[in-house]
């Protein structure tokens, strides 16, 4: 069988080379990059195409182009049904947008739904941005720090990435009076201690990237739940002080009260002795002497 592109304007039925294809009679397969998505130039990456369903053939397309999708054997491994297409040597004409679909042997005309949509870059194009922090490299725990991501090449996009995550943040570039092309990425206060580096990239051309910044580390001293104490968790050293507090407060209770006990009983001492000098020892509660 052979397959044309799958149009994505499709919506359950398409007719493609003058075959009648069905999408969506399974449930969408995954799609992931190894080493990941962003690839050098010259270098090859792996798209791996998987599902639970066990498909007998995967399928890759790459959105933006009119010839037939790469096709796969799906091969059973623990449990699942996996299909691994090679891209590369990378080159610009192989960055874009991919997608997978997975096929059963009983119904070779019914594609499944399309796998979410993977970005695949090119990077080491174009000379590489400076990254710096404000206020610097090392704060405090709930400090705000801002990485700033500039060159004096024109870049129309900055692309912020943290080592060991594939979530990009991306700021338009904005011209500086010093001439240089900067987006300043805030990230709050400081918990998000890591290594980053940004890349640049043009509006005609989203797929290619320029080469990575050096890498910057940004690090966190300081405990944030000490530092900054939640009102409904407080610290430590908060309770410690509160019953510190209330321990005082009970104590000075106890003490006024003992004061104010002796003084009512030395006054009452006092008019008790009084009064038997005054009335003689019958207002005492004495005896008569003879």
């Amino acid at each position: 069988m052979s397959l044309m592109v799958v149009s994505m304007a499709c919506v359950g039925e398409c007719l493609l080379n003058s075959q009648l294809l069905f999408l969506g009679n399974h449930r969408k397969p995954s799609l992931l990059a190894h080493p990941g998505p962003l690839v050098r130039s010259g270098e090859t990456v792996i798209l791996q195409c998987w599902s639970d369903v066990m498909f007998e053939h995967f399928f890759l397309h790459r959105e933006g182009i009119s010839q037939d999708p790469s096709r796969l054997v799906g091969q059973i491994h623990d449990g699942v049904s996996k299909a691994n297409f090679s891209i590369g040597p990378m080159m610009l004409a192989l960055a874009g947008t991919y997608r997978c679909y997975g096929s059963v042997t009983h119904t070779p005309y019914q594609l499944s739904a399309p796998s979410d949509p993977l970005d695949i870059m090119v990077t080491g194009l174009y000379e590489k941005p400076s990254l710096s922090a404000q206020p610097g490299p090392t704060v405090q725990a709930g400090e705000n720090v801002t990485l700033s991501c500039s060159s004096r090449r024109s870049y129309d996009m900055y692309h912020l990435f943290r080592e060991g995550e594939a979530h990009e943040c991306r700021l338009r570039a904005v011209r500086k009076v010093n001439r240089t092309f900067q987006a300043d990425f805030p990230l709050g206060p400081a918990t998000h201690r890591g290594t980053y580096r940004c890349f640049g990239s043009f509006r005609h051309s989203p797929y290619e990237w320029s080469d990575p910044s050096d890498p910057l580390l940004v690090s966190v001293t300081g405990n944030p739940s000490s530092s900054w104490p939640s009102p409904t968790e407080p610290s430590s050293k908060s309770g410690i002080l509160r019953h510190l507090h209330i321990l005082i407060g009970t104590s000075v209770v106890i003490i006024l009260f003992i004061i104010i006990l002796f003084f009512l009983l030395h006054r009452w001492c006092s008019n008790k002795k009084s009064k038997c000098c005054c009335n003689g020892p019958r207002a005492c509660g004495g005896q008569n002497s003879e």
